[in-house]
């Protein structure tokens, strides 16, 4: 039986996972998008071949509805998707912060509900997805939810009270990298590098570290000693960092982003 699937506010994250699936294998048929503007829903049928509809059409015609849009939009889909979404939908919510609850109270009794937090290396077919079950969602609901996100990365399922750990952690943290990369390339250019260069030295260099990290299978610790060689340069960098409590800082911004997860969650805006 052919499963129809409906990306709602296809952004970049999206239009990423569209891609994706349409390279995984799913028909360019059996997908539908829809787009807070017509010329964007034009786009995208150009573009890739899938079905341009309105919420209400997706709602009515696809087995699975992937909730794509912000946050502070989720509220105002759901009044939308309601009156017309049958309880044995699957609905993928990709939104930041909000429970499966808040989905599970707005449809049908029954509905299937499963949370995911992606990033946005599924631009690149690198993300790292955190999915979710809520109370209705099955062990068959959340294989196809890990099958839609295999397509731009890897997965993982977790209770869902860890999802706001997972937004400060995975959700997050490519700008957290990117910031350090940012730092790093100032401090390059500080030492007399041009920013090319700089730059070009550091992502290489965070390419190879990320690559060893996934398949070496070694502890980060033992592979940082690896680098650090008695009264060398690495380990007075180190100090460093240790010196200006480094660690501490990030510990204290993942809380803080775990934080206003939950402050989302709870429709906490400001």
């Amino acid at each position: 039986m052919t499963q129809k699937v409906a990306v709602l506010g296809t952004g970049k994250i999206g239009e990423a996972l569209l891609s994706g699936m349409i390279r995984a294998g799913w028909a360019p048929a059996d997908l539908m998008v829809t787009a807070r503007r017509p010329e964007r829903a034009e786009e995208l049928r150009t573009r890739y071949g899938v079905t341009p509809v309105t919420n209400a059409e997706a709602a009515k015609t696809a087995d699975t509805l992937i909730l794509t849009v912000k946050p502070q939009d989720m509220a105002a889909l759901l009044d939308e998707l309601a009156p017309h979404t049958p309880a044995d939908r699957l609905v993928i919510s990709g939104a930041a912060g909000i429970p499966t609850a808040f989905f599970e109270e707005r449809f049908a009794q029954g509905t299937p509900v499963v949370r995911v937090m992606t990033n946005t290396p599924a631009l690149v077919d690198e993300a790292m997805s955190v999915i979710s079950a809520g109370t209705h969602a099955t062990a068959g609901h959340l294989a196809h939810a890990e099958e839609i996100f295999g397509a731009v990365g890897k997965t993982l399922r977790v209770p869902e009270s860890q999802q706001d750990a997972c937004t400060a952690l995975s959700g997050s943290g490519p700008a957290y990298f990117f910031y350090l990369v940012e730092a790093m390339t100032d401090a390059g250019i500080l030492l007399g590098l041009p920013r090319d260069k700089a730059h070009d030295l550091i992502v290489q260099s965070a390419i190879g570290a990320a690559t060893m990290l996934r398949d070496s299978g070694e502890h980060p610790v033992k592979l940082r000693e690896n680098v650090t060689s008695p009264a060398g340069t690495t380990i007075s960098a180190i100090r460093e960092l240790e010196n200006h409590g480094v660690r501490a800082a990030l510990i204290a911004a993942l809380e803080a982003a775990r934080d206003r997860s939950r402050e989302l969650a709870s429709g906490k805006k400001d």
